[in-house]
Formats: C-alpha cells, sequence, structure tokens
C-alpha cells in the first residue's frame, strides 16, 4: 500500500509543482482550436519525433512501465499519465549525473505526509525505443519515490498515448 500512496502522492505534487504543462496532444485535430502560431510550434513538437511507435504491457502490478535512455543512462520509468512532469528518484538523478545537496531542496508540493520536496531540472534528451524528446522538464525528488515517473512533460509530445486492453501505444 505504501508503494501506491507514494506514487499518487508524487503525482499530486508533480501536478502541484508545474500545473501549467500541456497534457497529452494527439494529431491535427488536437491542434484545430489553437491560433496559427500555435499549431505550427504543436506540428514543429511532434516533428522532433523518430518515426515509429512503442508498445508497452501492463505488467502484473497493473502499471505500464518503460526503459528509456535518459542523458546516455537507462532507466526504468513508471508511465503516469496523472503526472505533470518527469519525476526521477534520487538514485536514477545521480545515474544520469544530476547532484544536490541539501541545501538546493525546496519545496515543490505537499503529499499525504506533508511537504515533499525536490529539485526542478531540464533533461536533455529521453529516448524510448526511437521515440526522442529533448529539453524535458523534470523534478529530482530524492526521498520518497520508489521509481521514477514518466509524466506529461514527456508524453504530451508524444504523437499519440493509447491504452487498450493491457497494452500501451506510444507514438505512430
Amino acid at each position: 500500500m505504501a508503494p501506491i500512496a507514494s506514487l499518487f502522492v508524487c503525482a499530486l505534487l508533480v501536478g502541484w509543482f508545474a500545473p501549467n504543462l500541456p497534457t497529452q496532444t494527439g494529431g491535427d485535430e488536437a491542434h484545430a482550436d489553437l491560433p496559427e502560431a500555435d499549431a505550427q510550434l504543436a506540428a514543429h513538437r511532434t516533428d522532433q519525433w523518430l518515426a515509429g511507435q512503442t508498445v508497452l504491457r501492463r505488467e502484473s502490478d497493473g502499471h505500464f512501465y518503460a526503459d528509456a535512455s535518459v542523458d546516455g543512462a537507462q532507466l526504468r520509468f513508471l508511465v503516469d499519465t496523472g503526472a505533470s512532469i518527469v519525476a526521477l528518484t534520487g538514485d536514477d538523478a545521480s545515474a544520469i549525473g544530476l547532484s544536490w545537496d541539501e541545501a538546493s531542496l525546496r519545496p515543490i508540493g505537499r503529499g499525504a505526509s506533508g511537504t515533499v520536496r525536490g529539485i526542478p531540472v531540464r533533461l536533455e534528451r529521453l529516448e524510448i525505443d526511437g521515440l526522442e524528446a529533448r529539453n524535458i522538464k523534470a523534478a529530482i525528488i530524492p526521498e520518497g519515490l520508489d521509481v521514477s515517473l514518466l509524466g506529461q512533460s514527456f508524453l504530451s509530445k508524444v504523437q499519440n498515448v493509447e491504452i487498450s486492453g493491457n497494452e500501451m501505444t506510444l507514438g505512430g
């Protein structure tokens, strides 16, 4: 129960930390109501993706996980469509060369156990099976997060995110 509560708390804090991030984007119809400049920016954003797609299988705990290359390191993420940004565990942040000290931690949200402290960062490159995005908003959560979360700061750049049964399709 504690890991699920921790994930829920982290999703809430990430949503609080970055409430104005866009949610999932779809095909061209998703941009029909945007002004032309915004639509061009959105189209450019999807042009940054390499061709292809990946299919993730639901695991026995009911969640989808993705193995990703982040700034050259291989990390495992829980796909969290409710998280506004990518949230990194302290160990995963260290694995990609990010460092911090206690003085760098700041309150970035509140969870069931109180104030959650973290460090906002940007990831240069995040890639999953040929789907690549750059300059991704993220936060390091050194304590209280059991697995890194793949949130909307990455997922919103994917042309398509679809769940059907026990499969999640990214891209395509």
